[in-house]
């Protein structure tokens, strides 16, 4: 499914809830949206309830109110279909909507995602509203979009999931012989004769905590199950809406890094990737970026939409700092830096009760044009209209891959060992953050993804090798490609079944060594190793490994293994294969990838320096070069060809050097040859 957005400029707006307000409240919103510039509305996610008060019963009088009303002024539409959380009637008359928690404890109705995907009812009645809908606003020439539900995710542990859960294995394994083999169910004589047997792995059967399972080749299933279930939830309002508006792209807003779906598969089944960007406060610029480089990499480098982000404040975390003057322009720029054609906010009007009455919008309880966020939206809101379609379908033009993989994921954190402090998106952030402070362009790559046109592959903690990927791996290096992964890598199949013959498994002719066992470091107990003349620590895992064939670049200072080797090289025909043993430090992952790059001909889009983020797009209007400055302190870039700056159509010569003021944005539209 690739279906693209019929827009001619960068969406601008995001959600807004006028059901929630009296009618006499909306003409305001209008006049304040519009002078705004905003132009785009997320309508209707959370309506159910409102527009199907009973089981046969449906009133869409005031959404066609809204409908009209937003037409009238101009604005497009990002349509949703309100299945995100399910009325009330339908919890009490159908019990078997609710969820059980991995506890085992039965939900009453509340919440938000509270709905069983393998529910019947919940299908039923989620697949009705959302062909109802379309059938209804089918001639609303200004929906841009479909909105299906909102950020799924959460698990169900009820009987529909667990008789589903046994229909999902029998397709995917055939026979419990199959089966019993890929979970290794010898073991603790867990072997399966029935099928009924089957039970779900939670709290009450094979998990000890919630990432710590005594079976993991069951709990890695059960994830990929529930992923399925759920998509499948997706997929079928998707055909419901496509089966009377088949010209109009479908979307769900995704959330970055989450862990309970595998967003890669998902993709496939969206039209075009849109999600929401609510970092927390300690999140820094290289891990606000890699949320974005994910989103993009997910549908193989498409650009994407920012469904959401708040304006000012969020109302979850536990100190809701606001955002400061500044801030909210930076980081819609950097979405846009990185792949976004849209700058979206949820919400437009803050809500007067419930949780949410705290998180920001565009319009606060004061409802007046006059609030500092309201100022720095429209001003916002300008600077995009000058810009207009000028930066749409762009592309990144990156020649490093780093690979993601939800199965490793899920994976690596089941396991049973090596350690507690192992995170598999740490390890993914240690790289992308050196790589993000050399303004290096980085494309996130998963399983299927072509790498033909990179020069760099890098695969931190590949823990699980699926079948027929270390072949992929092999013929990279062979081209003369370069290839890095880690400690803790080549260890399973895609059952997280140790493959025999020795760590790491399939990747051992690629790397030109095999690991004899590793050492797990607690936190506060480092060991060291020496790198071109500097000594880094060495962190978390020790891996103990013998050449064979790999040159040694880098040994352990101490411990019973020292001497032993930290960082290797094996040359495979054209390419190169690195494998680092242990973690280290940033200034060790900035010092190693700068070399390799270097080697590999990997150059920055612009010369690297503290605060600086700089990322380059192009489409059929030539090269877009965006400058970010995330410190408090002005700094500046010498510019390498010529161009226009956009936000103040400057002309600018090659050498010339422009200057970012704190939290500034210059995007340089670059001379076509």
């Amino acid at each position: 499914m690739n279906q693209q957005l019929k827009i001619k400029k960068m969406m601008y707006g995001g959600d807004y809830n006028p059901e929630q307000w009296p009618e006499e409240i909306w003409q305001e919103d209008m006049k304040l949206l519009k002078e705004a510039h905003i132009d785009t509305l997320t309508l209707n996610v959370f309506s159910w309830a409102a527009l199907q008060p009973s089981e046969e019963e449906y009133n869409f009088e005031k959404l066609d109110k809204i409908m009209k009303l937003v037409k009238e002024n101009g604005f497009q539409v990002v349509l949703a279909t309100s299945t995100g959380a399910h009325p009330a009637w339908m919890a009490k008359k159908y019990p078997d909507i609710l969820r059980v928690e991995f506890d085992g404890r039965k939900r009453k109705f509340g919440g938000r995602h509270n709905s069983c995907p393998n529910s019947p009812t919940y299908r039923k009645y989620s697949v009705r509203l959302a062909k109802k809908l379309a059938e209804r606003y089918k001639d609303y020439d200004n929906i841009v979009a479909w909105h299906i539900s909102n950020e799924y995710g959460g698990e169900c542990y009820c009987e529909n999931c667990e008789k589903a859960f046994r229909v999902w294995l029998k397709e995917k394994y055939k026979t419990l012989d199959a089966l019993n083999k890929a979970w290794n169910t010898s073991f603790w004589g867990h072997t399966f004769y029935e099928w009924d047997e089957i039970v779900l792995p939670d709290l009450r059967s094979e998990h000890f905590e919630y990432d710590r399972s005594q079976f993991q080749g069951i709990t890695l299933d059960y994830k990929r199950f529930n992923s399925e279930s759920i998509l499948e939830c997706y997929k079928q309002e998707y055909e419901a809406v496509k089966s009377v508006t088949p010209d109009i792209p479908v979307t769900t807003n995704l959330m970055g890094f989450f862990k309970m779906l595998d967003y890669k598969m998902w993709a496939k089944y969206m039209d075009f990737i849109s999600w929401d960007n609510y970092p927390a406060n300690e999140d820094s610029p290289a891990m606000i970026a890699m949320n974005h480089e994910l989103m993009r990499g997910i549908k193989g480098g498409q650009p994407f939409i920012l469904m959401e982000q708040t304006p000012s404040v969020t109302n979850w975390l536990p100190y809701n700092a606001l955002k400061r003057p500044g801030v909210m322009r930076l980081w819609s720029y950097q979405a846009v830096a990185h792949g976004s054609d849209s700058v979206m906010f949820f919400q437009m009007r803050r809500s007067v009760g419930a949780c949410e009455k705290l998180h920001g919008a565009v319009i606060d309880h004061a409802g007046t044009n006059e609030t500092r966020v309201y100022r720095e939206v429209r001003a916002l809101g300008e600077e995009l209209d000058r810009i207009g379609g000028l930066t749409l379908g762009a592309r990144e033009e990156a020649k490093v891959a780093l690979y993601f993989d939800w199965d490793n994921w899920w994976a690596v954190e089941c396991s049973a060992g090596p350690s507690c402090e192992l995170k598999y998106k740490d390890e993914i952030q240690n790289y992308y953050e050196a790589l993000h402070s050399r303004n290096i362009a980085v494309d996130l790559v998963g399983p299927e993804d072509d790498l033909d046109g990179y020069k760099l592959l890098i695969a931190p903690v590949l823990y699980m090798t699926k079948e027929g990927y270390d072949e992929k791996i092999r013929q990279f290096v062979k081209n003369g490609g370069t290839f890095v992964t880690t400690f803790f890598s080549g260890y399973v199949d895609e059952s997280d079944c140790i493959i025999p013959g020795g760590y790491p498994g399939r990747l051992r002719d690629i790397l030109g060594l095999w690991v004899e066992e590793e050492d797990a470091l607690p936190s506060g107990t480092e060991n060291s190793f020496t790198y071109n003349d500097v000594n880094y620590p060495a962190r978390l895992l020790c891996d103990l490994s013998h050449p064979e064939g790999a040159e040694i670049l880098s040994v352990y200072d101490s411990d019973f293994y020292a001497r032993m080797p930290v960082l290797t090289v094996n040359p495979l025909e054209k390419g190169k294969a690195y494998y680092v043993a242990t973690r280290s430090n940033r200034e060790f992952y900035e010092e190693f990838l700068k070399d390799l790059c270097e080697e590999a001909g990997i150059m920055s889009v612009a010369e690297p320096q503290k605060n600086l983020e700089a990322t380059k797009r192009v489409n059929e209007n030539g090269g877009f070069l965006f400058l970010l400055n995330h410190g408090a302190e002005e700094i500046q870039v010498e510019l390498e060809k010529d161009g226009t700056e956009l936000l103040e159509k400057k002309e600018y010569r090659a050498g010339d050097r422009i200057v970012l003021k704190a939290k500034d944005v210059k995007i340089i539209q670059e001379k076509q040859n």
